[in-house]
């Protein structure tokens, strides 16, 4: 047996920049597989004894008995990330009323904008920018271009980017005759000046995790859907449909949301629009693609491991994740309980705001309304720029990425903090890469708990290659080693709250690596890339474990012209700040937003253009 490390007590240890605890960067020991490889390798863990053995030395080269089966620590577990609300004093805020309906909070988002820094739609723009939100009702309201004609363009992009020789594997599920349908009643809206909201005839791509009538449910896989059925849409499809919008499908995931890449053996390999031999990374894939390259302004994931954050930096997108709680789970599959958040991605901040206004807010059955987390909307349009932000910077975990993404980040802070007078604030985030494991047992553990009684019943033939493997995984993890998992939860959370006292949000790029390239041998079976998945998920996971807010917003490019994101991680319940943030970084870096090298613009008078720049 491994001998596990002994903790301190979280209480007794140093935060501050010149802590002598040690940064360990990810300890990752397993070679990139894939096709026959991972064939092979899948077969020898599924073996009822040399899969037990296998499994056990994996957990033992990668640390997770060091650092978490055999370990030795005092905290008590704590299960659920779910913070009291507490009075933030932000800046720049508006009360909001939980009850009001989806369309009134929308039109109060919008009423938080400037308007001066609105598209205008077809006229002078000296940057590149995908259409808005905004851009989209003022073209239905002046009559330019319809709901329907938005929709008809969809469609064929769709199939031009569904066919070969694109491939772009955006979309598991959409039903033309269902998108004209609901285009067709948003036209008349619109003609008789009845329109909803601002999302009216909006259309907005939904991830395969999420209930969405009249599609199934697959989760990436080629099974789920048969074993499992469902009667209403999720809370946050629902409304998005009460504003008006139009529901365009379902986008394709990683399967199960077991990797980082988006690479599906059953429904393709959903592919970068900045580079279409890269990956858009994983799992929400589908859902970042189709905002990159035009098909929609928003589209909704979830994100149990970064999953909405980590392929919104990969596309050039933005990537916004609620606090935990903030958005009702309600209809999403119950892949992992007490990680998992509905997100959303988006062109701009702006959008990205707007939808979350949407679609938060607790059901009014869950609890009394007393202990409803108040919400307080960014006001976006004020003249007034919100003043002494501290940014908590740990320099050894920032550093910790490819060169280009460390200089291209660090020149965006330096940025940020020039031009409005903020500070960054040296800190040491102990436990890192210990959280990391932690975080990866509880995610596999809830997964294979939460569809347990449909794996008894599954073919292990119908799941790809590289889910198999992690099933195995994830199934051979403790109840010992979950509950010490969770005690890591709670030491992680009073180092956070520590940091928050004396930063208003923790800065560190998004992704440890841009894409990288989609191999053919994956495309079959998947891949086993445990490095890379390392390095795309290593700043990723305090917004999940811990229940935290957290967006991303893209800064900049590598020397290959893929996109690098800069994320923001805030304390409970601070989306106000971390769009006031979003904001201002995005103001700082918007005019030098390139075009993918795939974008559709849909609401050009003419027919579809695809253009390949």
């Amino acid at each position: 047996m491994a001998k596990g490390v002994v903790y301190k007590a979280a209480k007794n240890v140093d935060l501050g920049p010149d802590s002598q605890e040690f940064y360990l960067k990810a300890n990752v020991k397993a070679p990139r597989m894939a096709g026959i490889l991972v064939k092979i390798f899948a077969w020898f863990l599924e073996s009822w004894i040399l899969g037990k053995l296998l499994v056990y030395i994996l957990k033992g080269n990668n640390l997770i008995h060091k650092l978490i089966s055999h370990a030795n620590l005092e905290e008590s577990p704590v299960y659920v990330p779910q913070h009291p609300f507490e009075e933030l004093n932000e800046q720049e805020v508006k009360f909001i009323h939980p009850n009001l309906s989806p369309p009134v909070k929308v039109q109060l988002a919008i009423d938080c904008l400037d308007s001066t820094t609105e598209h205008v739609l077809n006229g002078f723009q000296p940057f590149f920018h995908r259409w808005t939100i905004l851009d989209y009702s003022r073209a239905y309201s002046s009559g330019q271009v319809t709901p329907y004609m938005v929709a008809e363009r969809l469609i064929a992009a769709i199939k031009e980017s569904s066919s070969h020789p694109m491939q772009m594997s955006f979309f598991i599920n959409y039903y033309a005759e269902d998108i004209l349908k609901q285009a067709t009643e948003s036209t008349l809206r619109y003609k008789n000046g009845q329109q909803i909201s601002a999302l009216d005839g909006v259309p907005i791509a939904i991830k395969d995790e999420i209930d969405c009538l009249p599609y199934p449910t697959t989760g990436g896989t080629k099974w789920l859907h048969k074993l499992r059925s469902f009667k209403e849409d999720a809370c946050c499809v629902a409304r998005l449909r009460l504003c008006g919008a139009i529901i365009v499908g379902k986008t394709n995931m990683h399967e199960l949301g077991a990797g980082t890449s988006g690479i599906n053996p059953h429904y393709g390999a959903s592919r970068n629009p900045y580079d279409t031999g890269k990956i858009a990374g994983g799992s929400s894939s589908g859902s970042a693609a189709v905002v990159s390259a035009g098909l929609c302004p928003v589209a909704l994931g979830v994100d149990g491991g970064g999953s909405v954050r980590m392929p919104a930096a990969l596309c050039g997108v933005v990537g916004l994740k609620p606090t935990f709680g903030r958005v009702p789970h309600s209809g999403v599959l119950p892949l992992n309980w007490t990680v998992g958040m509905v997100g959303v991605l988006a062109g701009t901040i702006e959008d990205a705001f707007i939808v979350y206004a949407a679609i938060s807010g607790e059901l009014p059955s869950h609890q009394s309304s007393s202990l409803v987390p108040k919400a307080y909307f960014p006001l976006l349009k004020s003249k007034k720029t919100i003043t002494g932000i501290r940014l908590a910077k740990y320099g050894e975990w920032f550093n910790d990425c490819s060169n280009e993404i460390k200089i291209c980040c660090s020149s965006a802070v330096d940025q940020l903090c020039n031009h409005y007078g903020w500070k960054t604030v040296e800190v040491t985030i102990p436990e890192i890469e210990v959280m990391r494991l932690a975080h990866y047992l509880t995610i596999g553990s809830e997964c294979t708990t939460s569809l347990s009684s449909y794996l008894e019943k599954l073919n292990i033939s119908e799941s790809g290659w590289d889910t198999r493997v992690a099933l195995c995984v994830y199934g051979s993890f403790s109840s010992q080693e979950y509950i010490k998992a969770q005690k890591i939860r709670n030491r992680q959370m009073q180092f956070h709250n520590k940091i928050f006292a004396k930063a208003d949000v923790i800065v560190a790029p998004t992704t440890g690596v841009t894409a990288y390239p989609i191999l053919n041998d994956a495309l079959k079976t998947g891949e086993l890339d445990y490095i890379n998945g390392a390095a795309l998920v290593r700043y990723q996971i305090a917004g999940n474990f811990l229940g935290l807010p957290a967006v991303t917003v893209p800064v900049g490019y590598d020397k290959n012209g893929l996109p690098i994101g800069l994320q923001f991680i805030g304390r409970p319940w601070s989306e106000p700040t971390l769009i006031h943030i979003a904001h201002a970084m995005q103001a700082l870096c918007i005019r030098e937003h390139r075009k993918p090298q795939v974008f559709f613009d849909l609401l050009q008078k003419d027919q579809v253009d695809m253009e390949i720049s």
